[in-house]
């Protein structure tokens, strides 16, 4: 399968959010933080998106959505 990075235009019309509340999720711990692209570039993994969404629909609450952030963040460790 292959590994997509998505810009942030189309993380936040994926999870519906916006630029300042997708970042504030991030501080929070709600959602990951993003890979560097090179210089000022960032994105995020599509399969991390796609995993928080997920989360979300299936009504999962604001401490396991944490749990699975610093699961996605070890595995993209661990994946490198």
């Amino acid at each position: 399968m292959p590994k997509t990075i998505l810009r942030l235009p189309a993380v936040k019309s994926a999870c519906g959010h916006s630029h300042s509340t997708l970042y504030l999720r991030i501080n929070q711990g709600l959602w990951t933080k993003p890979v560097s692209l090179g210089g000022r570039t960032v994105g995020w993994p599509a399969s991390e998106v796609n995993a928080l969404n997920a989360a979300r629909i299936a009504g999962k609450n604001d401490a396991q959505i944490r749990e699975l952030v610093v699961q996605l963040e070890t595995d993209r460790k661990l994946s490198a």
